[in-house]
């Protein structure tokens, strides 16, 4: 099966500080490759996979669940962890889901997570339903491309798969409930215009997050694929400075 234009994974071997970064549902690695690239120039190991049943076409996505999307993110974790001595990650959207559940489950081994719009819920009533709908409707409108800045696109999928979608709402609830889990300090980004992910995800983390901290920085230019939008350069030099503050050592890399 061919892949989407920049749906190829990234990979970079740098020094003893790594970075694992996951994309968003329905996306592709396209959506985070300049994050990826600008960490990777900075001298860090960097892994970004595709996940299963993305970057090919929608129905793909129907085929795989959470539990597969996952398994990529802590494969990832595992290629780093065996390089480094230090692990953070981060995530858009879905990204960002994962990338929490990995520190949930990697409690202490991950040493700060940064995080795009990540998604824990959603207020909108239809969503609700969508365990119910995916047995008679396999796809619904798309969710990819909420990008402010003209003439840029988000490489991924002209459907939404609602099989794939109702398992990710198995996802929210497995996080959320874990979330006192986290001891990584998080840095999160936020968009203050976002179509795609709704305040209740950033209420349910910080609601649930009591163990760790959580600096939140409010994005007023991008609207939810911040890592392409507008504000992408901030994001990026922020996720060097959060990452050097708490390992020094990364701090020795290029510049």
């Amino acid at each position: 099966m061919a892949l989407l234009a920049g749906a190829e994974p990234f990979t970079a071997n740098g020094g003893p500080v790594g970075v694992v970064l996951s994309h968003g549902f329905t996306g592709t690695p396209a959506s985070l490759r300049p994050w990826a690239e600008h960490l990777a120039a900075a001298g860090l190991t960097v892994r970004l996979p595709l996940l299963p049943g993305h970057g090919t076409r929608w129905q793909d996505a129907n085929r795989t669940r959470w539990q597969d999307w996952y398994a990529a993110v802590e494969r990832a974790y595992d290629e780093v962890a065996a390089r480094c001595d230090t692990v953070f990650a981060g995530g858009l959207s879905m990204g960002g889901t994962l990338v929490t559940r990995l520190a949930e489950r990697k409690s202490g081994r991950i040493a700060g997570l940064v995080l795009v719009n990540p998604a824990y819920g959603v207020d909108r009533v239809d969503a609700k339903f969508a365990p119910l709908l995916s047995k008679v409707v396999k796809s619904r409108p798309p969710i990819a491309g909420d990008i402010k800045k003209p003439g840029v696109l988000e490489p991924g999928y002209d459907r939404l798969p609602l099989v794939a979608f109702a398992s990710m709402q198995q996802l929210w609830k497995l996080t959320v409930a874990d979330l006192p889990r986290v001891c990584a300090p998080i840095r999160l980004y936020r968009s203050k215009q976002d179509h795609v992910v709704d305040p209740l995800s950033a209420r349910l983390l910080k609601a649930g997050a009591t163990s760790t901290t959580i600096e939140e920085i409010l994005l007023e230019d991008s609207y939810h694929v911040a890592t392409l939008d507008y504000d992408a350069p901030r994001i990026f030099e922020g996720t060097l400075e959060f990452i050097r503050a708490l390992a020094p050592e990364a701090a020795g890399g290029r510049a």
